[in-house]
């Protein structure tokens, strides 16, 4: 077979995903989120979907994306919806629980869709699902503490 054969039959792949192109804006972080992201966002009504494009950073000894970083993510996404619906008041994540229902692809596309489940006084109640498409790959629920601004 000579290397004109090879060539011939090959079909270059899909042409990966481009979040800008489809509407995302990059949102940067100086913080911790600067190494693993960027992460994304694109208005959805009143809120916010979030989103991440995995990268070959973030896979494990499995070759897919490491659990570590959808919780960050899944952190991440839900404490920025919370802050959302909570006038952007400065507020801290006191419970976090994941789970996780399928593996993410190196090249996959992951949107974190948010719900407020319930806000009280001193308290936000979120969950969201973390989708590949229409794939849900992870479920997560949490609560954040609505912290008092510094005088």
């Amino acid at each position: 077979m000579t290397s004109d054969d090879k060539t011939k039959g090959s079909v270059a792949g899909p042409a990966p995903f481009d979040p800008a192109a489809a509407g995302w804006s990059p949102y940067s972080d100086e913080g911790f989120i600067g190494l693993v992201g960027p992460f994304w966002q694109r208005p959805h009504g009143e809120a916010f979907h979030y989103a991440f494009l995995a990268e070959p950073k973030h896979h494990n000894l499995r070759g897919v994306v490491q659990g570590g970083m959808i919780m960050t993510f899944a952190d991440r996404s839900m404490g920025m919806a919370s802050r959302h619906a909570n006038h952007n008041q400065p507020q801290a994540t006191v419970q976090l629980d994941v789970h996780f229902i399928d593996a993410v692809q190196i090249g996959e596309f992951v949107e974190a869709h948010c719900r407020v489940v319930r806000k009280t006084r001193t308290l936000i109640f979120m969950e969201a699902d973390l989708l590949v498409g229409p794939r849900v790959v992870a479920t997560a629920h949490g609560v954040w503490k609505i912290l008092r601004a510094k005088a």
